[in-house]
């Protein structure tokens, strides 16, 4: 620095910060050499502290306000005072500015799954995320503890020792809660004082810093996990299992019957839907009532004769005769088409089965001519 520099420095007599930045916590305020004039104007606006060190010793903390620094603990420096010393006073100061107002949208987030036990689900990992803002309460502690003689030391200098510490607490605070996986949601305004007061626990008499405010934005769960408590919310949503299956098979009746690749698997599926169907709706409001006890009972039928066929190298079926006529009538089932039925020892073909000799028989011959 050049003869004219160091004049014009000492001519300086007002020390102050303004501070454009967002994330700054503390700023040393430049002087030639640490030499601060003797008389000087101190300035501390409001959201800031400032912190004057004195032969490596912490002098004094100023609050906002104006001041003059010429007490006796203050070196009395001025350089055209001080020629048999080449300019360079012995007598050093320096003055750390150190903002008080909280720092806004710092984020946080675990980077591992958190590991708690659910009463429901058993062990689960759970993950978080967040903001918080970040604030010093001692200049004191702070400058020593984290400063030292950085020139400008910023928030993002110390926020990845804030997650950890966040991270930690959370663990801490989500596995000594006793709270549900499924009612985590409801409770984030607690746990999230809880994990506050639980980190600054951690770091105010250590670091001198405060966190005014942080926040539980979300707390999510494996995709397994997810799908699981879906799975029992819907089942909750549809309550009587029962009558929801009756109504499905109920809409799908329309759809089966108008599929023309339905064909006997229609006829089957049908059959099949029918019987579904028979159960849930003989106990609802409209069901027929039981046979008083005076009633005789009901004449007891041989059960119908269930026959598969062979269609395409599947076996179609349980079938009924008259299934097995309609089926002859649109041309899908020929004396040479292979059925079976219980009793049978393998698969025969239909114009073989007497039972069904009665498909493939002739129509009546022609009426003779009458005289």
């Amino acid at each position: 620095m050049s003869l004219i520099d160091k004049l014009r420095a000492e001519l300086v007599d007002i020390v102050e910060w303004v501070d454009d930045s967002n994330h700054t916590l503390v700023w040393r305020f430049p002087r030639y050499h640490n030499q601060i004039k003797y008389g000087a104007q101190l300035i501390v606006r409001p959201g800031q502290s400032a912190v004057l060190v004195s032969q490596g010793r912490v002098a004094d903390v100023f609050e906002p306000g104006q001041y003059t620094l010429e007490t006796k603990n203050l070196p009395i420096i001025s350089t055209l005072l001080g020629w048999k010393y080449g300019f360079d006073s012995p007598f050093k100061a320096e003055v750390y500015f150190v903002s008080t107002r909280q720092i806004t949208d710092l984020k946080w987030g675990t980077p591992n799954p958190v590991m708690m036990r659910d009463p429901d689900f058993g062990p689960v990992r759970v993950r978080a995320f967040g903001s918080y803002t970040l604030r010093a309460e001692d200049p004191r502690t702070l400058l020593s503890e984290l400063v030292g003689t950085d020139h400008e030391f910023e928030a993002d200098e110390v926020s990845e020792l804030l997650r950890s510490a966040i991270n930690m607490a959370f663990a801490d605070v989500v596995a000594s809660s006793g709270i549900a996986v499924m009612d985590l949601a409801t409770h984030y305004a607690e746990l999230s004082e809880t994990l506050r007061a639980s980190v600054l626990a951690r770091i105010d008499d250590e670091f001198g810093l405060d966190i005014p405010q942080l926040y539980i934005v979300n707390i999510s769960l494996p995709a397994e996990v997810e799908k699981a408590v879906d799975a029992r919310s819907g089942m909750g949503i549809v309550g009587d299992m029962s009558r929801f299956q009756a109504y499905q098979i109920g809409q799908a009746i329309p759809d089966a019957a108008t599929n023309p690749a339905g064909g006997i698997a229609g006829a089957g599926l049908g059959l099949g839907m029918g019987m579904a169907m028979a159960g849930p709706m003989m106990h609802g409001p409209g069901a027929a009532q039981p046979l008083s006890a005076n009633a005789p009972p009901a004449v007891p039928v041989a059960p119908a004769a269930s026959w598969h066929i062979a269609e395409g190298g599947q076996a179609l079926g349980p079938l009924t005769v008259d299934q097995l006529a309609q089926a002859k009538t649109a041309g899908r089932l020929h004396p040479g088409t292979l059925v079976w039925t219980t009793g049978m020892a393998g698969w025969t073909q239909a114009g073989q089965v007497p039972q069904l000799a009665q498909l493939f028989q002739a129509g009546p011959p022609p009426i003779p001519p009458t005289d």
